[in-house]
């Protein structure tokens, strides 16, 4: 497995709060990994670097096999490269059917004349044919997306993430609001595409991570506290004081 992100000496301050202290992680393509943390841990502030939202104080974020720097990257060029992010609530075209959401977020040229005269032809209808039997929305290729029930809706975009082909996916706390059911689900969904992929699925739900069988990352104000699996961080003293507040 090659290193596909690299984060390294970063650190970020707001108003004199520093949100991320020195952080250093690395990720590989392809990998399933969770970061967890307890509130004010810097796990936003760490997607919104990576995705170009927010500029480090100092540091380097290098991606792909060529170490290029994200930092000098915009966040639609960012997107560009590969990087694909979930955030919490999903953002679906809800008065679109699911079919036409995954059409729109295929990865076809962009223009304003391509995108008004866009046809679908065959590629495209067995891209979305196979997009949406991933996540498990085949039978609701017809349906507006706002009929959808909200683990439905945050499968669609997912699949609307991959349908962009990114080599990472930063996904944001997708069992909040789930039946135990679609929860299962997700934990399939996001196993599968960590085969091909980075996933790093930031979660509070322990329950759920120990569901992914992934490896671990903990954050604490700002920097790697533990890594390991979800076993090995969990028995380690400092994650314990920290969850516990002592």
């Amino acid at each position: 497995m090659n290193t596909l992100l690299e984060v390294s000496g970063v650190s970020v301050s707001f108003d004199g709060f520093r949100a991320i202290n020195n952080l250093s992680l690395q990720i590989a393509e392809p990998e399933l990994r969770a970061v967890i943390g307890p509130n004010g841990a810097g796990k936003t502030t760490f997607m919104d670097i990576v995705t170009g939202k927010t500029r480090p104080d100092t540091g380097r974020v290098l991606w792909g096999e060529k170490s290029v720097s994200l930092l000098s990257m915009s966040e639609s060029r960012i997107a560009r490269a590969g990087i694909g992010r979930k955030f919490q609530k999903p953002t679906v075209f809800e008065a679109q059917t699911v079919r036409e959401n995954l059409a729109m977020a295929l990865r076809n040229p962009r223009g304003p004349f391509k995108v008004l005269f866009y046809r679908e032809g065959s590629a495209a209808a067995g891209r979305i044919a196979a997009l949406a039997d991933e996540i498990g929305l085949s039978d609701a290729l017809q349906r507006p997306a706002g009929e959808l029930s909200h683990g439905q809706k945050q499968w669609l975009e997912i699949g609307m993430l991959l349908a962009q082909e990114p080599r990472l996916l930063l996904v944001d706390e997708p069992a909040a609001g789930m039946t135990l059911i679609e929860r299962e689900r997700t934990t399939e969904l996001l196993q599968r595409a960590a085969r091909t992929r980075a996933v790093i699925v930031v979660e509070h739900d322990m329950d759920f991570v120990r569901r992914l069988g992934c490896k671990v990352t903990v954050l604490h104000e700002g920097a790697v506290l533990a890594e390991g699996s979800l076993d090995h961080v969990t028995q380690n003293r400092d994650v314990i004081d920290v969850y516990l507040g002592r």
